[in-house]
């Protein structure tokens, strides 16, 4: 997942940027403090290959979601409006009658 916090601060906070290395940190730069603060819209290129990479990392068994996607819950959850595209195309990220991205 550093692959994946390093993608993530590169396009809140700029190139060389900050905006955590893991979970936690992550949590704590979206209370602000660190590039941009929310509200903001994140329009996720590709999100599809980042989605199959992050596909075995399980966040949550219980609930059966992926790192991936509980990332996109947490961004959504601090305000962050998260636009996924897929192919070439939008689609939307988590909404509270769909929870999962299928």
């Amino acid at each position: 997942m550093p692959g994946l916090h390093c993608a993530m601060a590169e396009a809140l906070a700029g190139p060389g940027g900050y905006y955590g290395r893991e979970w936690n940190a992550f949590k704590d730069c979206l209370h602000g403090g660190f590039g941009v603060t929310a509200p903001f819209t994140l329009i996720w290129h590709d999100a599809d290959v980042a989605r199959q990479a992050l596909a075995d990392d399980i966040w949550d068994a219980e609930k059966g979601l992926s790192y991936f996607e509980e990332i996109v819950r947490l961004l959504e959850s601090f305000g962050v409006t998260v636009v996924l595209q897929w192919q070439g195309r939008d689609v939307p990220a988590c909404s509270h009658s769909h929870p999962r991205i299928l």
